[in-house]
């Protein structure tokens, strides 16, 4: 139990750093953490006391400084897996489907991904049009990716898909990926699920960054969306920015790509604000504009206060 309350700490000091002020914990991962107290004879009472609120009691009353301060658990040396250096990939020659086909085959078949799997886990490649103009990129599957194989397939991803919506396009004509093609690892008890995510480290990103760049080789994408700090850093480098405000809704460039900096779905998810939904949406009418996409009044005017 130690070593997942450590991991459980850790992200907590990660989201705050980022400016996260509360977390919403949701009823899986409350009735799994109620499982790990109750099997603690020692518990102190005031853990299971913390255990056995409900979630939105938690997201009420649980600032991430105030979990920081009680959780008095020390913090544990990041989960960093040594990796070899970055693999060269060389596609086949021939069309778009034959050498996306090639490269699924060359992520799933390689050894280091492979291996940072946890049992019964899939690896996640892009998915959508592979004459998409809008490549989105995010930083790495979740539990619910991992388990299907898909990108954006958990919360944050339904909002995606509907952002994509009110786009006036279809999840089908984008495309959607991650820079890391497995979901980073967190320490977990034997026999339980993880909890938690964790953010993908410099190496492993630089690890996975060949997959990445030969999807857009691939894709040949009139625009990059970056999704979240993470991502962005992964794609324009780790001393690109201090904060993400300092780049957001700017546009910047990947290889000869332009890439416009936004915010995660999952800024939204908990921010459920229109003065933070039109931050995001902003930026998207910058790429809708890039793409010569059609924009109607209405389109302009969501979000803006009344």
């Amino acid at each position: 139990m130690r070593a997942t309350l450590n991991a459980l700490t850790a992200e907590l000091r990660r989201l705050q750093s980022t400016g996260v002020k509360t977390v919403s914990v949701g009823e899986d991962s409350m009735a799994a953490l109620r499982a790990l107290v109750a099997a603690q004879p020692s518990a102190s009472p005031s853990a299971i006391s913390a255990a056995s609120m409900s979630p939105s009691e938690q997201a009420a009353s649980a600032p991430v400084r105030s979990q920081l301060r009680q959780s008095r658990v020390a913090t544990p040396k990041p989960v960093e897996p040594q990796l070899p250096p970055p693999p060269t990939v060389d596609l086949p020659a021939g069309d778009k489907a034959s050498r996306w086909a090639a490269l699924v085959s060359l992520v799933k078949e390689n050894p280091v991904c492979q291996e940072q799997l946890l049992p019964g886990k899939q690896l996640v490649v892009g998915v959508g049009s592979l004459d998409a103009k809008i490549f989105f990129c995010g930083e790495a599957p979740g539990a619910e990716e991992e388990e299907q194989g898909e990108p954006f397939v958990g919360p944050a991803g339904q909002l995606l898909t509907r952002m994509i919506g009110a786009m006036g396009l279809q999840r089908s004509e984008v495309y959607i990926g991650n820079i890391i093609n497995w979901r980073p690892q967190l320490p977990t008890l034997e026999g339980q699920p993880q909890i938690g995510n964790r953010a993908p480290t410099a190496e492993e990103m630089a690890f996975c960054l060949p997959f990445l760049k030969a999807q857009i080789e691939i894709v040949q994408p009139a625009v990059i969306v970056a999704l979240g700090a993470t991502a962005a850093r992964g794609l324009l480098g780790e001393s690109s920015f201090k904060a993400l405000h300092e780049i957001r809704g700017k546009w910047n460039q990947f290889g000869s790509t332009p890439t416009m900096v936004t915010y995660h779905p999952s800024y939204i998810l908990r921010n459920q604000s229109n003065r933070s939904k039109r931050m995001i949406w902003d930026d998207l009418l910058q790429v809708m504009e890039r793409v010569e996409l059609p924009i109607s009044e209405k389109q302009r005017g969501f979000f803006l206060a009344r």
